[in-house]
């Protein structure tokens, strides 16, 4: 690995720990129970270093840890948020004494390690402003955040969409979670719910033109904080014409925010697409606006997101070599 990309690895990484110990949720409050004057904008860097004295004095790494104090930490904790210095051994103490989950940890690493993979895509509308009204108003304020998602797209011998598995961790950001939304543009789909769902009750109902939704039940409600881990199928419906642009494609458009996207699609061995490119859509019904052209292996294709906000990506493929298009979205919010 070059030094250009290890020291672009480790600015990724800063700017990501950054990010999870600024927004609601676990991070942060364990950093604020020892802020003396908040500013809510603002990571307290001295609160910060507080946690990680506290960590080590419970488990030293090296003598004269056991009385470490935060203010000795506080340069160590700046120069880890600015990107200017985050060793190995600054991260791990981070992850330890924040307790930092699984898939924020692997995130967390795979950026330190300069993967070339990982990347953060910010738009400024996923969907037009009336139908993201309309959400609003049916859906209520938004009560979880997505700590990881990964979809999986399966397309059958005849080259239309047979089923998109689902694999999405949820956090509370209000207490008392229940339900999560499930948002598609189509009504033409099955939904299937497995570990970490509850029962669904209802039938996919239509918010506005072209956008419908019903909700999935957790299998247990969650404070503000708590996290669980969601599988769930959609299995497509109605089969289109394989010369329209919906039909060769899976997109997601997110709505606010989405960290850790992983798409993935996989084609059948008797129907593969002639080419695949990885795109990022103007909005739902708009255009393509970047592309960029994806060999296949293994009969698939994948793309790793490390952020998502307000745009729409996915692939989309052709089966003759013809040129990628707009289209309606396969799906639509996290």
């Amino acid at each position: 690995m070059t030094d250009a990309r290890a020291s672009a690895g480790r600015r990724a990484a800063a700017g990501h720990l950054r990010e999870l110990l600024a927004q609601p949720g676990r991070y942060r409050r364990r950093w604020e129970q020892h802020v003396v004057r908040s500013r809510p904008a603002e990571i307290n860097q001295l609160a910060v270093a507080e946690v990680l004295a506290r960590h080590l004095w419970s488990s030293p790494r090296v003598p004269g840890d056991e009385d470490v104090m935060a203010r000795q930490l506080k340069d160590t904790v700046a120069r880890a948020l600015s990107g200017s210095l985050l060793s190995r051994s600054t991260l791990t103490l981070f992850i330890d004494a924040f307790g930092i989950s699984g898939p924020h940890a692997g995130q967390l690493w795979r950026l330190w390690e300069g993967s070339g993979r990982v990347t953060v895509l910010s738009g400024q509308n996923a969907m037009g402003s009336k139908a993201a009204m309309d959400l609003r108003e049916a859906l209520g304020p938004r009560r979880h955040q997505t700590v990881s998602m990964h979809e999986h797209v399966d397309v059958g011998p005849d080259g239309h969409l047979v089923r998109t598995r689902t694999i999405q961790v949820v956090e509370a950001t209000a207490d008392g979670l229940d339900r999560i939304p499930y948002i598609y543009d189509t009504n033409a789909l099955t939904l299937e719910v497995g570990q970490g769902c509850g029962e669904i009750s209802g039938e996919l109902y239509q918010i506005s033109d072209g956008v419908y939704a019903t909700t999935i039940p957790l299998a247990r409600e969650l404070s503000v904080g708590e996290s669980i881990s969601l599988e769930y199928e959609t299995i497509w419906g109605c089969q289109g014409n394989l010369e329209e642009p919906n039909e060769r494609q899976f997109r997601r458009a997110v709505m606010q925010r989405l960290e850790n996207l992983n798409l993935s699609v996989t084609f059948h061995a008797d129907k593969l697409p002639a080419r695949v490119w990885w795109a990022v859509w103007a909005s739902a019904s708009g255009d393509i606006i970047e592309r960029e052209q994806v060999p296949l292996s293994r009969h698939g294709v994948q793309r790793y997101l490390r952020s998502v906000e307000k745009t729409v990506v996915g692939f989309c493929w052709s089966w003759e070599g013809e040129a990628p298009t707009g289209g309606v979205a396969g799906a639509s919010q996290a």
